[in-house]
């Protein structure tokens, strides 16, 4: 049996899609980057040998922030390109924007007859990304999750910066005035959506399948918040945080079409 796979090395989690030739999820590996993405890539060909899949003899493309550290790739593509196929296969649509929010950037990117016709991506700050999401979640000593849980029961307060370092010093100060914590993560998540939000509204989602993909996309609380700002219903898949590695298996079973 063939085994095409899409290894997708983010900033802070690698994902490893198993297809087969018919584009069937056979298996799916996560972890984190770590340090160093050549360790990581090293780890994952150790990971599918455990499964009886040796990387020097099936087709593989990498993607992602580490793609180039994978050295058994047959070819590298984007995260743009990978993301888009990947959010079309796993939404059954030729048509769809997807807002892909990652560990370090936050991407837009619009799909039209299967093709990626356009994209914005926010790699100057991680403003509106998941780290900015961590790093507030340590703030207020929880997880990443029960903040936006904390986040529902929220409301009335704002947090202006849009800089990370600056936030987080604005959170320390609500803190200091006694603001509580579901307030503070209101706030947060509320930042989050409205910087996501400015990227989206110029690539207009009215009348468009819109999607979440991510290592945030089954946060239903974000999710919400953002279809509320966008006036939109914003969709997610279970396998959305593999968008891209699903994109980059694709291509893999490409190859060989």
């Amino acid at each position: 049996m063939s085994y095409f796979i899409g290894i997708d090395i983010g900033s802070t989690c690698a994902k490893t899609i198993v297809m087969d030739r018919e584009r069937r999820i056979l298996h799916r590996l996560l972890q984190p980057t770590g340090w160093s993405s050549v360790e990581t890539a090293e780890e994952i060909k150790k990971k599918l040998l455990d499964l009886a899949i040796d990387v020097e003899k099936e087709k593989v493309v990498a993607t992602g922030y580490g793609r180039v550290s994978v050295p058994y790739a047959d070819k590298c593509v984007t995260e743009i390109s990978c993301h888009g196929k990947g959010a079309a296969i796993l939404h059954e649509s030729a048509d769809v924007l997807i807002i892909d929010i990652g560990g370090q950037d936050t991407k837009i990117i619009e799909v039209q007859g299967g093709a990626v016709t356009d994209f914005l991506m926010n790699d100057k700050c991680s403003a509106g990304t998941g780290r900015f999401l961590e790093v507030m979640a340590n703030t207020l000593g929880v997880d990443p999750k029960q903040l936006c849980e904390m986040a529902r029961e929220g409301g009335n307060t704002t947090i202006s910066s849009l800089c990370t370092v600056f936030a987080e010093s604005e959170v320390i100060s609500l803190i200091g005035r006694g603001e509580s914590r579901e307030n503070i993560a209101f706030a947060v998540i509320d930042s989050i959506a409205s910087k996501v939000i400015s990227q989206a509204g110029h690539l207009n989602p009215r009348n468009k399948l819109v999607c979440l993909t991510g290592g945030l996309c089954d946060y239903d609380y974000l999710r919400d918040t953002l279809s509320e700002k966008l006036h939109v219903t914003v969709n997610a898949k279970p396998d959305g945080r593999y968008a891209g590695a699903i994109g980059a298996a694709s291509f893999a079973v490409a190859m060989e079409e």
